[in-house]
Order: C-alpha cells, then sequence, then structure tokens
C-alpha cells in the first residue's frame, strides 16, 4: 500500500491508544525499523526518541533477537503453559530469578497483567484487600491496575466512580537525577549518595500513613525512583527505603513495579538497586523482549508464593514461547553489552543538550535520569504541533499532557542523540509561558 492508503484505512478501521476512534491527526506509517532509525511510507528517516515506548533497548531490526525469533519458530510458536512446560520459559525464569534474587516467576501477557497478577497475590497472600501507593503514579490500564494510578490527574479519572478505593500518600518529593540549568547542575546526582535533598517531613508522612492503615493493608505499590507515565518525576531512593523499612515493620508486602525502570533505563538494573533494597513482588515488561514481542512477569519470593497458594490468573498466552525465547535472548545481549557506560554517555549527553530548554519562558523544569530525559512545560503541550516540529528534525517523539520527554535506545550514538536533544530544545523554544 502507498502512504495515502495506508493513512486513510488506518483513520477507517484502527482505533489508536489513548485516541478518538476518528482521530482529527492521522497516524504517520512506518515501513521500517532498524538500529535507532524508523523509515515511513513517504520516505523520511526519523531517529527514534521513544525506543517504541521504551522497549527497544537494543534497538531494531538486532541479528541476535532475530536469529531467536527465527529458532524458536521452526520449533513452536506457541503451547499451553496450563500442564505443560517448555526451555524457553524455563531458561527465562530462571535467568529471571538470577537477576533479581525473587525466585518464583509469573509470566504475563502485559505490563497491566503484570501489575494485576501482583495485586491478585497480594490480596491472596495476605487476606486484606487495600494497597497503599502514592499520588502521580502509573501502573497500567485494566481496573486493578487503573486503581492504583494517581486518582486525580492521572488518565483514569473518568473510573474513579468504579474503582476499588486505595490509600494514596502525597507525591514524593522531587530533586533526584540532574537538572540542566539549575545553579549547581543537578540534584542528588543518578548515583546520589548519602541523604542529601531527602525531605524528614516525607519520610514522617509516609510513616503516619502506613501506621493509620496498616491493619487493611496487603500491599504497598510504587513505581521506584521514577514516576513514569503519571508526570515523567524522579525521587530520592531514601523514599523507597523507607517503604521497605515501613513494610516490613508492619507485615505489609512491597510491590515494585519496575515496568518502566527495569533493564538498565535509570543507570542500575532496577530502579530498586538506587535505593539498595529488594521488594516482595516485582513487575517487569517493556524492555523484557527487546521490544520484539508483548511479555511481562510477576516475581516473587518464595514466602509469598507459599501464602499465595494457588495463583487465580492464567493468560492464553501465558508462558509464551517466541516471546520467552526473544526475551532470553535480550537479556543476554543486555548482560553482554556495556549499557552502564552506554546509558552514562546518554545521560551525559541528555544533560548537556537539554540545558539550553531549561530557560524558556514555557519550560517549567528540565530533568535527566540515566536514559531518561524531561521537559516539563508550563502549558499542556499540542502533541500534534510538538510531533511537526520534532519531525522536522527528522526525531519521533511522542509528547503528552505537560512533558516533551526522550527514552532512546541505548544504542543512540551521540550525532542522534543530539538531533533528539535539539528537537526538544526547539520545541521549548516555541512555548507559551
Amino acid at each position: 500500500m502507498d502512504a495515502r492508503t495506508l493513512t486513510d484505512l488506518d483513520r477507517k478501521h484502527l482505533w489508536h491508544p489513548y485516541a478518538q476512534a476518528s482521530p482529527a491527526v492521522a497516524a504517520h506509517p512506518v515501513v521500517r525499523a532498524d538500529g535507532v532509525r524508523l523509515t515511513l511510507a513517504d520516505g523520511r528517516e526519523l531517529v527514534d526518541g521513544m525506543s517504541s515506548w521504551w522497549a527497544a533497548i537494543h534497538g531494531y531490526n538486532h541479528p541476535r533477537l532475530n536469529a531467536a525469533a527465527r529458532e524458536q519458530l521452526g520449533d513452536m510458536a506457541h503451547v499451553m503453559f496450563g500442564g505443560l512446560t517448555h526451555e524457553p520459559a524455563v531458561r527465562l525464569g530462571r535467568r529471571l530469578s538470577e537477576m533479581t534474587g525473587l525466585e518464583k516467576v509469573f509470566l504475563a501477557d502485559s505490563g497491566s497483567v503484570a501489575v494485576e497478577v501482583a495485586i491478585k497475590a497480594a490480596i491472596q497472600c495476605t487476606g486484606r484487600s487495600r494497597l497503599l501507593t502514592v499520588k502521580g503514579g502509573y501502573h497500567g490500564d485494566t481496573f486493578g491496575a487503573m486503581s492504583v494510578c494517581d486518582p486525580v490527574n492521572g488518565m483514569h479519572h473518568l473510573f474513579s466512580g468504579v474503582l476499588p478505593q486505595h490509600v494514596f500518600a502525597d507525591r514524593p518529593p522531587g530533586g533526584f537525577g540532574f537538572h540542566p540549568g539549575a545553579p549547581d547542575g543537578h540534584g542528588s546526582g543518578a548515583g546520589g549518595s548519602g541523604e542529601h535533598g531527602v525531605d524528614e517531613a516525607y519520610l514522617g508522612h509516609l510513616g503516619e500513613l502506613v501506621a493509620r492503615h496498616a491493619g487493611e493493608l496487603a500491599a504497598i505499590i510504587v513505581e521506584p525512583v521514577v514516576q513514569g507515565a503519571g508526570g515523567m518525576r524522579f525521587y530520592h531512593p531514601a523514599y523507597l527505603r523507607r517503604l521497605r523499612e515501613l513494610a516490613d515493620e508492619y507485615g505489609i508486602l512491597l510491590i515494585a513495579d519496575e515496568i518502566a525502570t527495569g533493564f538498565g533505563r535509570t543507570g542500575e538494573m532496577f530502579g530498586c538497586d538506587h535505593a539498595g533494597i529488594r521488594p516482595d513482588i516485582m513487575c517487569l515488561g517493556k524492555a523484557l523482549t527487546g521490544g520484539y514481542l508483548t511479555m511481562a512477569a510477576t516475581l516473587c519470593t518464595p514466602e509469598v508464593a507459599e501464602r499465595v497458594g494457588v495463583l487465580m490468573h492464567g493468560p492464553t498466552f501465558m508462558g509464551n514461547p517466541l516471546a520467552a525465547a526473544v526475551a532470553d535472548a535480550s537479556l543476554t545481549l543486555l548482560e553482554e553489552r556495556p549499557w552502564r557506560d552506554e546509558v552514562k554517555r546518554i545521560e551525559a549527553g541528555l544533560v548537556e543538550g537539554l540545558a539550553g530548554a531549561a530557560g524558556a519562558p514555557g519550560v517549567r523544569d528540565v530533568r535527566v535520569l540515566g536514559a531518561i530525559g524531561v521537559v516539563e512545560t508550563v502549558r499542556p503541550v499540542d502533541p500534534s504541533k510538538v510531533q511537526d516540529i520534532v519531525m522536522e528534525h527528522g526525531v519521533w517523539l511522542r509528547p503528552f499532557g505537560h512533558l516533551v520527554y526522550t527514552m532512546p535506545p541505548y544504542m543512540t550514538e551521540p550525532d542522534d542523540l543530539a538531533r533528539i536533544t535539539t528537537a526538544m530544545t526547539a520545541v521549548a523554544a516555541t512555548l507559551p509561558a
């Protein structure tokens, strides 16, 4: 199909995420993806600054991941996981357990489902039904996951009347990561040491809230260090450590939603590593398969698994062999590549490249942590206008709300990263105060 036919048929038949069924602005047809570049049907090439919603950490069309998929297709693409097992799932489960220190692995089919499984496991394990989380969070689009997203400013407020009512602490104070344009150039730093910038009053707020509701709480669930789609905010690991202490003190489970932060994105393998803690339950997804296939995982300690007993969940495509084989290959590739150096290089490039956006009248904040760069705006952005600007610079980004941000593949070279930051700075220059 030519570009016009693709666009017309897409508009007629397809419903895109977070959009009307008949959107005013057409989607852009992609015909190929290689490395960090997307080729559109009209011939334009764009540097992908989004890693396809943070998943394609190795870039696109990687020969090692392609080979893993082809090899697995020769044996089987899928087989039910009820009563059967297979080597790709076993290998992946062993690897994830070794990486996280959590022995039991439930292979789900999306990040939202991984969160649903974590919530179910916590409720079955404890016999209690409420959760504690923090405002400003995002955990997915299904009903259990929506119930622990931000209840007021999140994207699911339309459903607040039918969702379970959980306990919400205030947003964690910001200040972790680098802030280009700030007097000292950063907050506490991506590998920040000590307790610089920690708000003692907020630590007290967490303690008071957990103590008040401890008897009804099954679990505390948070995104470690980075609040993703709820606002792309970074917070100090001390708050995460305090939640671990409170969970232990009151016999409450700690769930770490590492779907966005897992596999190196923040400069550590997992967000929890910044705080030096291990959760009772962990949710993984997005980068798990390197962006090739949908797969997620919910991991827990043997103690939690034993108390849960029969976990009442079973996706049709649970443990899909094709996804498991590619995920195992992706994690092997991650362990072999110098991902820490790559993420540090991207972090330094983002700090330098986004410094010019910090002084723009329409910019509230610029912040960087690992391979995450954020320009927070004073007013909500017009996504289509922002995309027109960045595409003129040969870049693909997906802005939303008050955010223009990038989470590029780890293989992104300095010239391509500079193109991304130049495009973001160009957007900042057009924003109204």
